[in-house]
């Protein structure tokens, strides 16, 4: 049931596009230590690449993009040998490191020496559809004492200088997990800074197209993403998690968003921000909020905002003077003002952010993310970082023919779950645990 509709055209559309973005996706290695079955990524055991081609990837997209952060994932960023001296280099180079991480390999000593070399933000991937050594069959409220750890350790060893954000992957099976998530990341607004759920996609209903590549079918069960176990499962949609989160918090509104390549009105990503203290939120931040802070940020430093530090999430009562002229801080003003008991206290700022990704229309049109932050550097140009498989192993990005409209004899069905059962997979995993 539709608690609430979202509405693109009272949220403000975020500026982000392929040129001028608020984060960069770089991949320093493609070999993992854990099974994610989201994960669109084939582990590789051999997968670290040299640091200096790291570095002269970096300087070529600073020649394609400016960027706020760049995003530091994988693969696995904290099992690669040069991870330190990688994010000293993205910070001389005037971007915020940001590392994307499953977190098992994360350890005091390596918080203080990335804290060292200038890392901004952590962003940790948990939930229970991973196979991590100790934690494999728990569940989504089982998996907050893990999240708990590592936002406390991120935070201790940090001095209290690294932001935390945790994202999960939403399935069908974990959807009614997101009123409890939601509730956590509130309680512990503290550590946690961002709370990301991106909504699990599958090449499935091959029955009703066929992969094309270059003008050839293809068989497509060599994609990471290609499961056949979750065939005929309906795609969840932005506004399905907006319901969630709005059956524990009735007032959550979004205040920014990217559409989709192919529907102006799809919630592709949808960030909302909410503002209290860990026992009560006071408010959303709204559309003009969020325009006046990307059009701020871009104007004094000529980016578009991505992390923040977390001493600027913290105490925001140096923001009250907003109220003179925006809505949403004048509701949280008067909120602090008429109690006392508030007056004192710290003031936090803690984002959400839903990511809707490939959505594939029946006559076979794919819609992307439009200014799609996760952007990375291939051979001259950037692209999606989802989709860079296809372009590894088919050299272009596989359309979606409607069976009805292709003339010739198809290849094998697409999506076979007992690929990502391979021997490549296994041995990567059993390598590096």
């Amino acid at each position: 049931m539709v608690i609430r509709e979202l509405t693109p055209e009272k949220y403000y559309r975020l500026p982000w596009n392929l040129a001028d973005n608020a984060i960069t996706w770089l991949e320093p290695t493609t070999k993992c230590n854990l099974y994610c079955e989201g994960c669109y990524r084939e582990n590789d055991p051999g997968g670290h690449r040299p640091l200096d081609d790291v570095k002269e990837e970096l300087l070529a997209v600073k020649k394609l993009r400016k960027t706020d952060g760049i995003s530091i994932a994988g693969g696995e960023p904290l099992i690669y040998p040069d991870i330190v001296e990688l994010v000293r280099f993205v910070k001389e180079q005037g971007w915020k490191p940001i590392i994307n991480s499953n977190g098992h390999a994360l350890t005091p000593e390596l918080v203080r020496d990335l804290k060292d070399a200038g890392l901004i933000g952590f962003t940790m991937h948990v939930d229970s559809h991973q196979r991590r050594p100790g934690w494999t069959g728990k569940n989504e409220l089982e998996l907050n004492e893990l999240r708990e750890s590592l936002s406390q350790m991120i935070h201790k060893e940090g001095k209290g200088k690294i932001a935390c954000a945790f994202n999960a992957t939403i399935y069908r099976d974990t959807l009614d997990d997101i009123p409890m998530l939601t509730r956590w990341a509130h309680e512990n607004i503290k550590y946690v800074h961002t709370m990301v759920y991106i909504l699990f996609r599958c090449a499935q209903g091959m029955d009703k197209f066929v992969p094309m590549a270059k003008g050839q079918p293809i068989d497509a069960r060599q994609l990471m993403y290609s499961d056949d176990k979750w065939e005929g499962s309906k795609d969840i949609l932005a506004q399905e998690i907006a319901d969630k989160i709005r059956e524990d918090y009735p007032d959550y509104e979004p205040c920014g968003y990217l559409n989709g390549t192919e529907d102006s009105r799809s919630m592709k990503w949808l960030l909302g921000l909410r503002v209290g203290y860990k026992d009560k939120i006071l408010g959303y931040m709204d559309a003009k909020y969020i325009e006046f802070i990307q059009s701020a940020h871009h104007y004094l430093f000529g980016t578009y905002l991505a992390y923040s530090r977390p001493g600027l999430m913290r105490n925001l009562q140096y923001l009250m003077p907003l109220m003179l002229f925006n809505k949403s801080w004048r509701k949280i003003f008067w909120r602090v003002a008429f109690n006392p008991l508030r007056w004192f206290r710290s003031l936090r700022m803690q984002s959400q952010m839903i990511i809707q990704p490939c959505d594939v229309f029946e006559d076979g049109r794919q819609s992307m993310c439009d200014g799609c932050p996760d952007a990375i550097y291939y051979k001259g140009r950037l692209v999606w970082s989802c989709r860079v498989d296809e372009l590894e192993k088919f050299g272009a990005f596989i359309e979606a023919c409607p069976s009805s409209e292709f003339k010739g004899e198809a290849p094998a069905k697409a999506g076979m779950a007992d690929f990502r059962e391979s021997a490549e997979n296994k041995e990567a995993l059993e390598e590096v645990n």
